[in-house]
This record gives structure tokens, C-alpha cells and sequence, in this order.
């Protein structure tokens, strides 16, 4: 029988009382992967999936590579895709997912999931349809890979992903977050616009010493990944890097940033699609990445996922639930 996440207010209230402490990172003691998996684009692999690692090279599927939350109970299409997962100031975490079944077609979403918790155990969602939302949106033709990150000068969380109107390009868009995590205010408003114009997704940010680091994919013009960064998240102001940053002459997507515990070191990885495969860099400064030269081993075959260190008591409460004994592919 497959294992969901489920949600009870008595459950909610017990999940309250463990976010009062905000961990540092000598409290850190591993790593939670989110991901989904498809071969086949189809609903029952678009959907979230949880591993866990205690080196940040090393990682095991939980729930034997099952979904932990039914895509069915949370999406309008039947399937997520591309989850990201973030702990905010307030010591709960913060997931957006892409609501898509590729099946459907690559135009086929018009939306997002939202997702929070404060244990990674009980959830709760809900849907984010722009153009449902919103007038005006006819020509949309698609809604891809949020992601969140939280911003102090406006002391809200902002969701950023990328959108798609008639032929024109990718681009990324942002929105803040309503207090309760439910949906986004406002009117989305243009993030990133590279200087060629040109299509960009799979945006994901990381903040060190004072600046935010933007990677994102190059989409259909070299299929490669980017970075930009910036001092303040909506200035509109970005200092483009010329160079790739992945370390493959293959066609990657989904980069996904994580600092090493106890060390300055990053691991950028990325989803190697066309080959299925992942691979794992590393850098110290974020500009400069070379191939890691530990051995990355995983029990399942992940896509565009997220990384973030958890500490003991959130690893064992994690085991506790869905144990890391993998089966074969799912």
C-alpha cells in the first residue's frame, strides 16, 4: 500500500510547537532530497518524492521511491513535477511544485502548487492557477518550476518561476506569498530577463555574503545552465555570468544549489535528461565549478529536485515514518 502524507488539525498543532527553535548549522546533521521521477511523464511518477543522505554525496529514497504525498489529492492535473523545498525564518517549511502531467503536452499547466509544513510529515496545499487567477491570460501556454525564497527586505516569501505567452520566450516572474502561504498577492511582475532576450527556466537562488546567486537554463539555446546575481531580489538589476556552469557538454536542466554542512562548499547539481542521469559539482565562491571528485551514489532515479540540510531529530522523524529501504525503480 502506498504511504501519502496526510493532514489533521490535531497533528498541525503538534507540528506547531516544533518550529519555535530556528536550528543553526552545527544542529545540521544531514540532508533531505525532494524530487519526483519520470521515464514516461506520467501522473503516478510526477510526484513528490523524499531521499535522505547524511553526507550530501550519499542518498537513500525514503518510502521505498513511492510518492510521500499523492499528486491526485493536491494538483488539478493529476501530476507534479520539479519540487522545491525551502525552511523559512520561522522554522516550517515552505514546497512549490509544478501542477503538470507531461503527457498533456509541454503548454499543457497553467499552474502551481503551494505546500507547507512544520514537521515534513502533515502538509497542506493548495493550487495556484494564473490563469484562473487572473484576467487576461489567454495566450499563457505554460507555468514552470517554482521556487521560493524569502525576502527580508519585504520581510515576505517570493515565489519566482517562469511563464511562457504565445511564442514569445521563457521567462521568469515573480509573486509574493499571501501570510498563510495559500497563494500569491498582486499581479506577477517580470524577475529575470536575460540580456539576449532569450527563453530562461529553472530558476534557483542562493544567498552568500550579500549576494543572491540566480542559476537558471538556458531553454532551447544551448540548454545549459547560467548564473546572474543581484543585491536585492526585485531591483530588477542582475550582473549576468558569460560562462556555462555545468561540467558536461550535454543538455541539463533543473539546477538545484546546496552548501556542504561544516564546509565552504557548494554542490550544484543539475538533471542530465537526455542521458538519464544527475550530476554533482562543486565550488566555493559559487563562480567557479568543477566536477565533485566524491562519489555521488543513489538508490533511485531522480529529476529536477531540491536539497536542504535537516537536523537529527528531523532525519529520525523522517526514517521513523517511511524508513530508507528502497525498492527497484517505481
Amino acid at each position: 500500500m502506498l504511504r501519502y502524507l496526510s493532514f489533521t488539525v490535531a497533528a498541525l498543532l503538534g507540528a506547531l510547537s516544533l518550529s519555535a527553535e530556528i536550528p543553526q548549522e552545527k544542529d545540521f546533521e544531514g540532508y533531505l532530497f525532494t524530487y519526483f521521477t519520470s521515464t514516461g511523464n506520467t501522473g503516478t511518477e510526477e510526484a513528490i518524492r523524499f531521499a535522505v543522505s547524511d553526507d550530501g554525496y550519499n542518498f537513500h529514497a525514503l518510502n521505498g521511491n513511492y510518492p510521500v504525498i499523492s499528486s491526485a489529492d493536491i494538483s488539478q492535473t493529476g501530476g507534479v513535477r520539479d519540487p522545491h523545498i525551502l525552511r523559512g525564518p520561522d522554522n516550517c517549511f515552505y514546497m512549490t511544485v509544478t501542477d503538470m502531467v507531461a503527457a498533456n503536452g509541454w503548454d499543457s499547466n497553467r499552474g502551481m502548487v503551494l505546500l507547507k509544513s512544520c514537521d515534513l510529515i502533515n502538509w497542506t496545499h493548495s493550487v495556484v492557477n494564473i490563469q484562473q487567477k487572473y484576467t487576461g491570460q489567454e495566450n499563457l501556454k505554460r507555468v514552470w518550476a517554482p521556487q521560493t525564497i524569502y525576502d527580508p527586505e519585504a520581510g515576505k516569501f517570493l515565489i519566482y518561476w517562469s511563464m511562457k505567452y504565445g511564442d514569445g520566450p521563457d521567462t521568469i516572474y515573480y509573486a509574493y506569498a499571501n501570510d498563510d502561504f495559500t497563494d500569491i498577492v498582486g499581479v506577477p511582475k517580470p524577475f529575470f530577463i536575460p540580456g539576449d532576450k532569450q527563453s530562461c527556466i529553472d530558476g534557483d537562488i542562493v544567498y552568500k555574503d550579500g549576494v543572491y546567486h540566480l542559476f537558471y537554463k538556458t531553454e532551447e539555446h544551448g540548454n545549459g545552465i547560467k548564473s546572474a546575481t543581484t543585491r536585492s531580489l526585485t531591483s530588477g538589476v542582475w550582473n549576468e555570468q558569460p560562462d556555462y556552469k555545468q561540467q558536461t557538454d550535454k543538455a541539463v536542466e533543473g539546477a538545484g544549489t546546496f552548501k556542504l554542512i561544516g564546509q565552504d562548499k557548494y554542490i550544484l547539481m543539475y538533471d542530465v535528461y537526455m542521458d538519464g542521469k544527475y550530476d554533482f559539482t562543486e565550488s566555493t565562491d559559487l563562480v567557479h565549478f568543477k566536477n565533485t571528485d566524491k562519489k555521488v551514489t543513489m538508490d533511485f532515479h531522480p529529476r529536477h529536485g531540491t536539497v536542504i540540510p535537516i537536523t537529527g531529530p528531523e532525519m529520525k522523524r523522517l526514517r521513523e515514518k517511511w524508513g530508507n529501504v528502497s525498492h527497484s525503480q517505481k
